[in-house]
């Protein structure tokens, strides 16, 4: 496949299943108002089974990614993508019909079980069709561009169809996308892995054991640690982010552009911030400051009280997160974990980050709210939690270099005649 077709068949299509799939992941977000009164939730159990319905989709989440990418290492993650879309796509579907809190929360874990089976895939898919020089970038189409684009879209789009329509018709719009476009897509243009110009060992390694060794050693865990905060930054203010512009005076059609704010700038900063990180090769260092600089920014909104100046904040803090780790924390985890063990290690780390991370942040946000009346207090400690992953990367990057610098010299007295 030339390299033109290998972006466009393999990249692209990755990138629109991913659009699809966070439209699915964030449509409850936009819609939670009316589904909370017409399932019979809204009033004094609005916060507890509001934050249910949110982070459901988080646990189902947490789970599938860990098992999902040990699981399916001996199948080819084309098939994973397709059937675990078809799955998590119907479930989507049926919220629309539903008038039962219990039917959402099953069907928000199905979406969770689905799209945490298929998390890893993509990272097999980036392993396998792209050069390491490349990765930093083909990280940024397959798992940063249709994320990013659907959240800086779809609030906008989401929000004035659901004024218009109400509620059902979000459901029955982004389930239908997945099964009438993404699927059919996926069998068309996605390709076998044994395609690739990279592909993984044979199927007999692929099955071999997992230890810590095949996972990146040690440090593996102050990735991991790191990828827990940034999934608490994240989805702490993905989850909440349309209730919480509008507790600061934004509503209507305003809600939505400024729900869609953050998103925008994170992919206006993100072809720069790439570039830089393939440029140079600092992408742990960038990375950390992916953490740093933003949980810096959410940590001064207290000492801002307009709505705009808030908004502005959370638009700088979140956007250059985002622009900034999302695509080189891949791209770390593939270089530093064996070649088996890629979608192994990348479903624990987005299972027990974004999916354990997130949970926790979703009821944390949702729970300060409701005792204080304030969403920001919680993006507050969600700031103060950024720094602390932000510190883990850095330590990760020192503990990376003495490692290098030790095979360095293992090599060199392994070599007869080195001085």
């Amino acid at each position: 496949m030339i390299t033109r077709q290998r972006w466009w068949s393999i990249g692209g299509s990755l990138l629109l299943g991913l659009f699809v799939a966070y439209l699915d992941r964030t449509v409850l977000s936009v819609a939670l108002p009316s589904v909370a009164r017409d399932l019979g939730f809204a009033g004094p159990r609005m916060a507890i089974t509001s934050s249910w319905a949110l982070t459901a989709f988080l646990i189902g989440y947490a789970v599938a990614n860990v098992l999902g990418g040990i699981l399916t290492r001996k199948w080819d993650p084309k098939h994973v993508a397709i059937w675990t879309f078809t799955l998590w796509s119907l479930a989507t579907l049926f919220v629309g019909f539903t008038s039962s809190v219990a039917v959402l929360l099953v069907c928000r874990v199905l979406l969770g079980i689905g799209e945490g089976v298929y998390w890893p895939q993509q990272s097999r898919f980036a392993k396998a069709w792209f050069a390491p020089a490349e990765r930093t970038k083909a990280n940024a189409v397959i798992q940063y561009y249709g994320q990013f684009l659907a959240l800086a879209i779809g609030f906008a789009f989401l929000t004035p169809i659901y004024h218009a329509f109400d509620w059902r018709v979000l459901f029955f719009l982004t389930g239908g996308l997945g099964l009438v476009v993404i699927v059919p897509l996926y069998v068309v243009k996605l390709k076998p892995e044994s395609e690739a110009p990279y592909p993984p060992p044979s199927r007999g390694a692929v099955a071999a054991r997992l230890t810590l060794a095949s996972l990146g050693g040690p440090s593996f865990f102050l990735l991991l640690f790191s990828y827990v905060m940034q999934g608490m930054l994240f989805w702490g203010v993905t989850l909440w982010i349309s209730l919480a512009v509008r507790s600061v005076g934004f509503t209507g059609a305003s809600q939505g552009f400024a729900s869609a704010l953050p998103y925008v700038a994170a992919v206006v900063f993100a072809p720069f911030m790439a570039w830089i990180s393939d440029r140079t090769g600092r992408r742990v260092t960038i990375a950390a400051l992916g953490l740093i600089l933003p949980g810096l920014l959410l940590m001064l909104l207290p000492l801002v009280s307009s709505g705009y100046a808030k908004l502005a904040l959370i638009t700088l803090a979140l956007g250059y997160f985002a622009s900034s780790y999302t695509p080189n924390i891949w791209s770390i985890l593939q270089a530093s974990a064996e070649p088996q063990a890629v979608g192994s290690a990348a479903g624990m780390m987005n299972g027990i980050g974004a999916g354990g991370g997130g949970t926790l942040a979703g009821f944390l946000v949702g729970l300060i709210n409701a005792a204080t009346g304030s969403y920001m207090l919680g993006f507050e400690i969600l700031g103060l939690l950024a720094l602390l992953g932000g510190g883990s990367l850095l330590l990760y990057g020192r503990m990376a270099a003495n490692r290098k610098a030790l095979d360095a010299t293992d090599a060199q007295v392994a070599v007869p005649g080195a001085s």
